[in-house]
């Protein structure tokens, strides 16, 4: 019986495998097909890709900002270069922005190297049997732990969990907010050299990244990522599985009209909806633990929208499994 069980491999879900792993057992469970949870990355071909998620971190904490300067020296993160630009009514910092040198998943998979790890697999069910969890999965296959820890965004850890939650985890208020992305790739090379990435004040893209600027790659198509502003994914986010070929080509036409493209040639779509994206306010608390359960709860939800989020909510929880006890876990 290994000690964890961690439902979730984004990047609250690794950096808490990451600090427990040097003390106990581990083993992460995500239903995606590789890790990163909101940080995913989109493979188009070869090595051209889409950072479909997350798409970059600036660090504001001492910290978190030594954090993600260690990633660097280790060749996990690289300095985002090049001209961003902000034409929203928004005063978001510009500061330097970092992304992971092969896609923006590469931090989970820097942290979460040599620890055990189960990809599309689903946790269906959560039964804690006294002094072990019961963890169940979309096949019905049992393990058994000692402790658990879920990392996936509020409506789906309370559905798992609901009859452990304490009063002061259940009377959490928080709205997850969507967002829809939509994926491109255009023929003609280089249309905006200029451009990296920008911001802007419309009422259906919110932000848009050229990723060819990231130079993961060299090629003759132009890679562009889009993502939605907060009201059309609202509005949208339901319905956009049935109806992907108009909202896609609504964001698109949006798209070419703000750039002013000409004679483009559109070789590649794709759209992706993410329902429960972020949460905007912190709350009272920065990670769940109980004692009584075995059970801990962390991510970016409880604190912000941000990666920098997550990574603080999961150090916050692994703090309060060290100190419940002077040998902290029963084994």
């Amino acid at each position: 019986m290994k000690d964890f069980c961690i439902v979730g491999s984004g990047i609250s879900g690794a950096t808490i495998a990451k600090l427990l792993s040097k003390k106990y057992t581990i083993k992460v469970y995500d239903k995606a097909r590789g890790p990163g949870g909101r940080s995913a990355n989109r493979r188009y071909k070869d090595k051209l890709s889409f950072d479909h998620g997350l798409q970059y971190i600036s660090p504001k904490t001492t910290k978190f900002k030594k954090f993600i300067l260690n990633l660097k020296k280790n060749n996990v993160l690289k300095v985002w270069k090049k001209n961003h630009f902000n034409l929203s009514l928004d005063n978001t910092d510009l500061s330097k922005r970092y992304i992971g040198k092969k896609s923006n998943n590469d931090i989970s998979k820097f942290l979460l190297k040599d620890i055990d790890t189960s990809y599309d697999n689903t946790i269906k069910k959560l039964v804690f049997k006294k002094n072990y969890w019961l963890v169940i999965n979309k096949l019905n296959k049992e393990e058994m732990f000692r402790n658990v820890i879920l990392t996936c965004p509020y409506p789906q850890a309370k559905k798992l969990i609901k009859k452990y939650m304490n009063k002061s985890l259940s009377d959490l208020k928080i709205k997850m907010q969507p967002n829809i992305t939509v994926m491109l790739v255009y023929k003609n090379k280089n249309q905006n050299k200029k451009i990296s990435s920008f911001k802007l004040d419309n009422k259906i893209i919110a932000f848009a990244a050229n990723e060819n600027s990231k130079k993961r790659f060299v090629s003759n198509l132009d890679l562009w990522t889009l993502q939605s502003t907060l009201s059309f994914a609202v509005k949208n986010i339901n319905k956009y599985k049935k109806r992907k070929k108009s909202i896609t080509n609504l964001m698109i036409k949006e798209f070419e009209k703000v750039l002013k493209f000409t004679k483009t040639s559109l070789v590649f779509k794709d759209i992706h909806g993410w329902k429960y994206s972020y949460h905007y306010k912190a709350t009272k608390i920065k990670s769940f633990w109980s004692k009584k359960y075995s059970l801990g709860i962390c991510g970016d939800w409880f604190l912000g929208p941000k990666a920098e989020h997550a990574w603080t909510s999961s150090n916050n929880l692994y703090s309060k499994i060290i100190q419940t006890k002077k040998n902290p876990l029963n084994k």
